[in-house]
């Protein structure tokens, strides 16, 4: 899976140097569902190019290509710096002070782990723990 990585996120920067992998998904063996934004955001003709750019992967599995949403992904260590300061969730793949799901604001972040804060409570997530995680989709007042 990480060589395939490699090869969509290199055909995504020579179609634009701004167009990033969020995250790639398999959710079954002949699916592929990756997650692609920039700034400024992706609409469904950027869908629609990066489709076209990996038309060749059509031979082994069915592209599901879409924008990262308002509860975005956060997969690497640049996405969790990116985002300090805002509310997240985090789940573990084994239990952290007793707990594998965490949720509250991104208050540090650096290559090796985050630090979530939730009240008065600080944890920090080694990245290697996280199993998944995303942006808490902030309510905007009516």
């Amino acid at each position: 899976m990480d060589d395939l990585e490699k090869t969509i996120e290199t055909r995504l920067a020579e179609l634009d140097p701004e167009l990033e992998l969020v995250m790639l998904e398999r959710p079954a063996a002949e699916r592929l569902r990756l997650y692609v934004d920039r700034p400024g955001g992706v609409d469904l003709e950027t869908c629609e190019q990066v489709s076209a750019a990996l038309r060749d992967l059509l031979d082994s599995y069915s592209l599901e290509v879409s924008s990262p949403g308002l509860d975005r992904p956060l997969t690497k260590p640049e996405h969790f710096k990116r985002f300090l300061g805002h509310r997240v969730r985090v789940r573990t793949r084994e239990p952290i002070a007793g707990q594998r799901n965490f949720s509250g604001e991104l208050v540090a972040a650096d290559e090796s782990q985050v630090s979530l804060r939730s009240d008065a409570d600080e944890q920090a997530i080694p990245l290697t723990a996280i199993h998944r995680s995303n942006l808490i989709p902030q309510e905007v007042a009516p």
